[in-house]
């Protein structure tokens, strides 16, 4: 594999072009990042490279940091960039000057993340074994790559590959590189005038030739070194250096003399908000439970987050830009919002405070299908057949001899598929001027209640539509023994005892009973109070008859422990097989299957991502998907009464 060149080189051009540059932006490998607990690996499989990238100084976005234009594009899993510098002002003049003077700077990438994951075990990534923990980009767009000083990776330095050429004009040259050169070309031309073959060949004349070399070659050695570098100089003529070696030793010197960076690095103690009392404080104003959110942040960054709860919007992203290290806009203006929204921080605190209210008002919301389901976890988005085993034969009386009977496992196999449901919502520019969160915040809000509502709908629209089995019966008919029809099947003490007779007799595949006792009574909100009263009664008052049937008053209903459950969904005409007279008995979940809820890969609550930035909204896109799908597991465990003839 040939391996990039780890500096970047900044190649004079000819008269009249400009500077060209080129090297490796990104190692592919880790890098700490301001506002990040762990280190970052950008996945550059993931990146999104746009045609043309600014290079800029020190991440600092504005026009004057601006110093030049470069392409980039991965290669060996590596960042590697191309382009040339631009700009004339001080800054980009500074950096050329600095790195042809032996300065090495290094490069650093800016990119938006649109998704990030915590890897805590091992993972490969741009060709690379990481180990642990560390936080892996796996889709952003590059947005810029920047000259710093000191980089987040440490391995993509730059330096200037131009070289001076001693016989040349070089325009950023300083006074005393043209003193340097100036005294390498006059004893250039003294060298060459002194290797012409001399007429005379005497030893007097030889002695004065050498005489006068020695003397030249000190007047040279003392010119280079121009009283600036007096032990170089000593050296030099000591030694017997010629002043061309003195040259090159006067010339890494002033490298060395030279300051490596233009910019100025302070390291101050941070006394304002981080980035977990920042999202704290937002989740306080959002009204969520200082509780929770102490078991999340910790109790000092909920303490701390108090002092800012009322903080609005523009002074939350101007904390974000201060703990990225940019520079914070004197104006709120659209600029000012797109850098805000170019962090890594404010859309994470955005999106986590849109999760929590999502969460709070999905959990908030009663579904009445997490109490009479299973739940289970689905790998993919595929149908899954969903096994289990069931014993056949009972325990067998001990032979003399002492041999154990072999028994037996059946497998028996029901489906799940689950699914994907989304919506999107913005956080708009007028928003944000108007300091609205409130306005944002409504909207994860309705869609948390709507998330809980998708599952009971999941549910009844199945439970209603009466599905045919792997035995090609439906779920509920008279060959699975579980369906009561005619006029007597209506809501009645008669009834619901003939509907727990018929439950109770439920046979496993070895023909043996369940042994499965009803624990709900299922029922449209038409039938809900006749249902408390059958089922809590102590007694039951009988109506006079002709046959003067004597009956005891007490209600056995009351004894069977039925827990009474209503629900509109039973009786709401946008379902089909809706019905205001049907009702059900359900087993206790776990003990029996009935149905099941599948989620993927356990994820058991809709979440919140934060979008791409769409360049025709002004503002930001959130998503709130959810992956879920409900199926019928087992028709022993569900009697349905049509409640009608």
């Amino acid at each position: 594999m040939n391996e990039q060149n780890e500096f970047l080189e900044i190649t004079a051009g000819a008269e009249g072009k400009r500077p060209a540059v080129s090297g490796m932006a990104y190692s592919g490998g880790k890098m700490r990042l301001p506002g990040w607990k762990f280190p970052v690996v950008v996945d550059l499989a993931g990146m999104t490279i746009p045609d043309t990238v600014p290079l800029l100084a020190d991440h600092n976005n504005s026009t004057a940091s601006r110093v030049g234009v470069i392409s980039a594009k991965v290669e060996n899993n590596q960042l590697v960039i191309s382009g040339e510098i631009v700009a004339e002002g001080d800054l980009a003049s500074g950096i050329v000057a600095q790195g042809k003077a032996g300065a090495d700077w290094q490069l650093s990438i800016g990119a938006s993340v649109q998704d990030a994951e915590l890897v805590k075990g091992k993972r490969t990534v741009n060709g690379m074994d990481l180990e642990g923990t560390f936080y892996h980009v796996i889709k952003s767009t590059l947005r810029e790559v920047s000259v710093v000083a000191v980089g987040a990776d440490s391995t993509t330095k730059m330096t200037v590959s131009a070289k001076f050429n001693l016989k040349g004009e070089v325009e950023s040259m300083n006074e005393n590189e043209k003193k340097v050169e100036a005294a390498a070309q006059e004893n250039a031309s003294v060298q060459a005038a002194a290797t012409v073959p001399a007429t005379v060949d005497t030893s007097a004349e030889v002695a004065a030739q050498a005489a006068r070399s020695e003397r030249e070659r000190v007047v040279k050695i003392k010119a280079i070194c121009n009283g600036e570098f007096d032990k170089i100089e000593a050296q030099a003529i000591e030694e017997g250096w010629s002043p061309e070696a003195t040259t090159e030793k006067v010339l890494a010197a002033f490298r060395t003399k030279q300051p490596v960076t233009a910019v100025n690095i302070s390291v101050k103690k941070n006394d304002g908000p981080n980035l977990k009392t920042l999202e704290a404080a937002m989740c306080l104003r959002a009204g969520i439970d200082e509780d929770s959110l102490v078991k999340d942040y910790g109790e000092k960054a909920v303490e701390m987050a108090w002092d800012d709860r009322d903080m609005s919007i523009r002074a939350l992203m101007g904390e974000c830009l201060r703990l990225e290290g940019m520079d914070v806009p004197r104006r709120f203006d659209n600029q000012a919002i797109q850098a805000a929204f170019s962090t890594v921080s404010l859309p994470g605190i955005l999106s986590n405070v849109a999760n929590k209210k999502l969460l709070q008002a999905y959990e908030a919301q009663p579904i009445i299908a997490t109490k009479l389901c299973t739940t289970g976890d689905l790998n993919d988005f595929k149908e899954a057949d969903r096994f289990r085993l069931t014993d056949m034969g009972d325990l067998l009386p001990v032979a003399a001899d002492g041999e154990i009977k072999e028994g037996g496992l059946i497998e028996e196999s029901a489906k799940n598929q689950i699914d994907t449901f989304a919506k999107k919502f913005c956080l708009t520019r007028k928003m944000i001027i108007n300091d609205d969160l409130g306005a944002f915040l409504k909207v994860p809000v309705a869609m948390g209640n709507r998330a809980a509502r998708l599952v009971d709908q999941l549910f009844f629209s199945r439970l209603l539509a009466n599905p045919a089995q792997a035995d090609g019966k439906a779920l509920f008919s008279a060959a699975h023994k579980n369906l009561l029809t005619g006029a007597t099947s209506a809501l009645s003490a008669d009834s619901l005892k003939k509907a727990i007779e018929l439950y109770l007799d439920q046979t496993d595949a070895d023909g043996q009973p369940i042994a499965v006792e009803p624990r709900y009574l299922v029922v449209p909100t038409a039938l809900k109070h006749l249902a408390i009263e059958l089922t809590r009664g102590a007694t039951l008052v009988m109506s006079g008859g002709a046959d003067n049937v004597v009956r005891p008053a007490l209600n056995v209903l009351a004894d069977e422990n039925l827990q009474v459950v209503s629900s509109p969904y039973l009786a709401n005409s946008a379902y089909t097989g809706a019905s205001s007279t049907g009702w059900y008995l359900f087993g206790q979940p776990g003990t029996v299957d009935t149905f099941e809820i599948g989620y993927l890969k356990g994820r058991r609550t809709p979440t919140v991502e934060r979008g791409d930035l769409d360049f025709n909204v002004l503002g930001m896109w959130f998503r709130v998907f959810f992956d879920v799908g409900v199926r019928e597991q087992d028709h022993r465990g569900i009697v349905k009464a049509n409640g009608a003839a």
